[in-house]
Order: C-alpha cells, then structure tokens, then sequence
C-alpha cells in the first residue's frame, strides 16, 4: 500500500467518525406525519372489483382455520359456515367486524413516552427489518446470527434518528436455544433501546412471556388498556390460518396488543401469477384474520399488513424490485384506506447477497413505492439481503440513510415566510449568487438533507480519503456507532423484574431446539 493511500486511508477513519456522530445528532421524530399526497393506482371500478372477488373468496372457497377449535367455535358463533377447518363466510361478515370495532389509527406506547408512534391515518412509521438467521458484514462475510449480534442491531436502531421503531427478530439469535430466545430479545429491546418495539409469536406461550415482560415494565393495568406491542402474525398462504399464528393473534388481541395480520404471498407459488388475482386472494386472507382478532376481542388494533413479491418462472427463485409486487403494494394500501385500518408492507427489500448495486437498485425501488402507496408501518425498512435471509451490518446503516431521505420528502413543501425565500431573491437579484446572503447564512445547516454515507466530494478529494466506495463508508460508519453508543437510562427495579422474570422462565422449562 502506498504511503499517501495509507494517510487516505486514516483520513478516510476519521472522516467516516464525523459521517457517524452527524447520522447520530440529525433531527429524530417519534414517527412521520406525511404532507404529500398518496399515489394510486387503481379506481373506484377497479378497487370495487377486487374487494368483491375477495368476497367471493371468502364466501365460496373459504379460508382453513388449522389446529384451533376455538377459532371454529368462534366463528360458527358469528354465523359463518364451518366444514370441518374450512370457514365459508357470508358476504360483508367480516368487513363489517373490521369497520365496526377495528381502530383506524392507534398508539403504541415506547417505554420512553417521547418515543411512541402513531400507527395509521396519515402517519408513517420506520421499522427495520424481520427475522433473518444469518448477519453479513464486510469484515466476516456471511455468518449465522448470534445474541450479540442482535443486540448490536438493536443499538443501531436506536441510534437511526429515521427508524422510528426498534422492530422484532432483528436477527434470529441461534446460539441461544429455540423457546428460550424470545426471551434475550425482547430483554434486549427493552434494556438497549427505548423505542417501541415488536413482541414473539413463534408459539403463544411465548406471546404471553412478551405481555408479561411489558407489563414489568409499564404495569399490568396499562397494558390491559393500552398498546405496547404491535407484532407480526403472517399467514399460511395460500388461505389458510395455522394453530401457531392463531395462538399468538389470541394471546396479543386479548391483551389489546395490535396485530399486523399479513399474508406472505410469493404470487406464482402462494397467489396467482397475476396482480389482480394475487390482491384479491390477499385482501380475503387478511380481512379474515383482522376479523378474526375482533371476534377475540372487539377493538383489538390490527394493520393489514402484506408481504407480496414473485418468483422467477424460470428458478422458482423470490424476486424483489420488480413492478408487479409494486403494484401490488399501491392496491393493498387502498384497500386498507377504504376498510379504515393501518396498512403495513415493506420496506428495503432485494435479492441481492451483499449491499451491491443490485440491493441498491430494488430496495430503492420497494422503499419508494412503499413510501407514495402511504404505508403506516413499513417493515423490513433496513438491514435486509438475500431475500430476508441475511441481516447486513452495512446494507443497515446504508438504508438507514434512505429512510432519512423518505423522512424529508414526507415533510413536502415548506411554505412558509422563510421557505419562501423573497428576502433572499430580493436581496441577491439578477446575476449574483445565493451563497453569501443572509438567507442562506441562516439555513445552510438545515437547508438539505446530508448523507452520512455518500461521499460527494472530488475525485482527488475522494482517492485522498482512501479511496472508498459506499459499503466500505458504511462499514466505518456502523462501527463508529457502536463505538459511541451509550444505552437510555432504565428503572433498575423494572430491569431487575425483567431479569427476575426471565431467569425464572428459562428455568421453567429445558432447553429446546423448536
């Protein structure tokens, strides 16, 4: 290595430094009140249709209620046709459960107040993304996830001013045994974050130990009234509901913890390979489950979440980026608008195995399409490769700084005295520059958005820093995060409980691998 490249190299450090402490002091908000319009897609004629195909869905070939009698019971109570785990259900039955108790927009408390989230209307929440066992980095490659790693992820939530939300499975932690590990990380959201944040639902037993971790923290009448837990329960597609997810749905819904009831459709394989038909099967699967939730308890919040992208006809393979899951995407958030729930979908998604061009490309273009479809909670915003496999130490930080982007844009247009900006017209005039008025003087820090990973400085200026390209940038910039990171202050009497409660737990049952 030359000497000047290894003196750009050690400036390259400390410039990655400045980039990381300039992430952490942006502006956080709690969550994003949008102020531009929402993009559709669709029409009257054509929403009408679809939400009437899925009527026909429901009504004619039913959706399986798998390993639940509960569930069937419940659902013969409110008229519905049960044969055997298939329900039939009369036309509008479920649409009017929904509308009748189900909130259109709702809170879910932080354990720093100053944290909570408005979920729905015209609110967006930033959530990173959801269950990947591996974790990549530029300095190991591609590895299985431990604890240590999720905590590391945690962290960086934390310290993202544009993720809003700590998330849930940030990355499956496999060095700790299978129905012991919800435990370590729902503790770890609580003790390294104070955002608000996602509870279990691999096993309903282990949906009751994150309602009892919260109420450690925020009591047990609170909780009882109020929301702190929004969790994932997807779907068996194609439309069918397992005892697994019902389980867990119970268990939040009766404890008034909002669910994000979202089919997982890969269209070719779990939907048809169209968007119409895949909308249509989606929104029945989904409008069953809200339902469901209801008839557990009316008021229980629910989003109407999905996860829809294709596979490739030639490898079976998911794809990601693509146009038809997009447009999918824009017709899922109007139906959610017109049923008047939340709508969740994602987020940073791509195929791609390391934060290349081709992971820049398509989250770039799921991040954007979620963010003009008016998306309440997107999921899966950063950290995700390889088809939700991996968990990139770099890709996060990198699509942190996408979401910072989105933040501002939903801010829209600044209308105001100083947005305005006649002062500064006026006093420059024709023929001079902006750069030294007074305007300018008093809004250059604030006045653009400033990317803590891209590098826009000359080539020369560039080559001298190291010659960096934006994953080996992002890859300083995370370090440097952690480096800083100090945890929010936490009551150590509720730390103690959460201690107490979960060495108790663990000791209640022998480690397990399922």
């Amino acid at each position: 290595m030359s000497e000047r490249r290894a003196r750009g190299r050690t400036r390259g450090g400390a410039r990655a430094a400045r980039r990381a402490a300039r992430a952490e002091s942006a502006p956080a908000l709690p969550y994003i009140t949008r102020k531009v319009p929402i993009y559709d897609v669709l029409g009257e004629e054509g929403l009408s249709l679809i939400e009437e195909n899925a009527e026909t869905i429901l009504a004619e070939v039913g959706i399986e209620f798998r390993e639940d009698a509960e569930a069937l019971a419940l659902w013969r109570e409110a008229g519905a046709d049960v044969d055997g785990e298939r329900v039939r259900f009369p036309r509008g039955l479920c649409r009017k459960l929904v509308q009748d108790s189900a909130p259109a927009v709702f809170t879910q408390h932080a354990r720093n107040p100053e944290r909570s989230v408005k979920i729905g209307g015209p609110h967006a929440v930033f959530v990173p993304a959801y269950g990947p066992p591996f974790v990549r980095s530029l300095d190991e490659g591609r590895r299985y996830a431990t604890i240590e790693d999720f905590r590391n992820f945690v962290k960086l939530a934390y310290l993202s001013p544009a993720l809003h939300h700590s998330g849930g499975t940030l990355c499956e932690p496999v060095d700790l045994p299978v129905n012991k590990r919800h435990l370590d990380m729902v503790y770890s959201h609580l003790r390294y974050s104070d955002k608000a944040l996602m509870g279990s639902v691999t096993a309903p037993e282990r949906a009751e130990d994150s309602v009892e971790m919260m109420k450690r923290v925020f009591g047990a009448e609170f909780v009882e009234h109020n929301t702190v837990l929004t969790s994932l329960i997807n779907a068996n597609s194609p439309m069918v509901w397992d005892g697994t997810m019902l389980g867990a749905l119970k268990v939040y819904a009766r404890h008034n913890q909002a669910t994000v009831v979202s089919p997982f459709i890969l269209a070719g394989a779990m939907s048809p390979v169209t968007v119409a038909g895949t909308c249509a099967q989606l929104f029945a699967e989904a409008l069953a489950g809200m339902a469901f939730a209801q008839l557990v308890r009316p008021g229980a919040p629910v989003v109407f979440g999905t996860f829809g992208s294709s596979i490739s006809m030639q490898s079976g393979a998911p794809t990601f980026g693509t146009p038809e899951p997009g447009l999918v995407l824009f017709v899922a958030a109007a139906l959610a608008r017109r049923l008047g729930v939340p709508f969740r979908s994602g987020g940073g998604l791509c195929a791609a195995k390391t934060a290349d061009a081709q992971a820049a490309y398509e989250s770039a273009n799921t991040l954007q399409q979620a963010m003009l479809a008016g998306v309440n909670f997107m999921l899966h915003v950063a950290g995700w490769l390889e088809g939700g496999l991996v968990m990139g130490y770099e890709k996060f930080v990198m699509d942190a700084d996408q979401a910072g982007m989105m933040q501002v844009f939903l801010q829209g247009v600044d209308l105001s005295e100083n947005g305005q900006a006649m002062d500064a017209i006026r006093e420059v005039g024709p023929g001079s520059h902006f750069l030294g008025c007074a305007h300018t003087q008093a809004n250059f820090e604030s006045a653009f958005y400033r990317s803590p990973v891209a590098d826009n400085n000359s080539f020369e200026q560039w080559e001298a820093d190291g010659a960096m390209d934006a994953e080996r940038r992002a890859n300083a910039l995370w370090k440097g995060m952690l480096e800083r990171y100090e945890p929010p202050p936490i009551d150590p009497g509720v730390d103690e409980a959460l201690q107490e409660f979960m060495a108790r737990r663990k000791g209640e049952m022998p480690d397990a691998s399922y």
